[in-house]
């Protein structure tokens, strides 16, 4: 895969892929994968936002967004951007409120090329922390406890939304001691 930069993050690395002016996709990559500068000024800016959040997650994104999908997925992803740090939406929810299934929700949120600016971590089950990026456990739901943690937000399956604060995940990594960016318009897909 070819990358515009990859950035060296508590949990690995990100491998970020943009054109001259759009977030086009970020992978996580191993631990092990060696860091490269950013390629371009377009990119730079991308790892700067990036590293603003991890220093605080309060940050902003505010760099222009092209990730490719269907018309569903789109719709799902702008749903996602709109799920505040500190909060949690299951698949359920999110998909009462787009008129869609539950399942759907799950598979727009695994093929969400942008994770962590498009929030897809924010999504999980009634019963527990759900997915992430199309595993249900291992490295993924660690990547996603920690996103989570670095949000403060701990599971609670109680809360009828999978998480809330001050209650003990089941799945626990160790955790490190506002307007958010909008799709550009849909791409037309293959349809779901």
């Amino acid at each position: 895969m070819d990358y515009q930069a990859k950035l060296t993050v508590p949990f690995g690395v990100l491998g970020i892929r943009c054109t001259e002016d759009a977030l086009t996709g970020i992978d996580f990559l191993p631990a092990s994968e060696k860091p490269q500068q950013a390629t371009s000024a377009f990119a730079k800016i991308v790892c700067e936002q990036l590293l603003r959040y991890f220093e605080n997650p309060d940050a902003q994104f505010t760099v222009p967004l092209k990730p490719v999908g269907t018309p569903h997925q789109q719709k799902v992803w702008q749903a996602l951007i709109a799920i505040p740090r500190g909060e949690t939406r299951s698949y359920g929810g999110l998909a009462a409120e787009l008129k869609s299934g539950s399942q759907a929700i799950g598979q727009a949120c695994g093929a969400n090329p942008v994770p962590i600016i498009i929030p897809c971590h924010r999504v999980v089950s009634r019963s527990g922390l759900g997915g992430f990026m199309r595993h249900a456990n291992g490295t993924s739901l660690d990547i996603k406890c920690w996103l989570l943690a670095h949000e403060a937000i701990t599971p609670s399956p109680s809360m009828g939304e999978g998480l809330g604060e001050g209650e003990i995940a089941e799945h626990t990594p160790s955790p490190p001691p506002a307007s958010p960016p909008s799709l550009r318009s849909p791409r037309k897909g293959r349809g779901e």
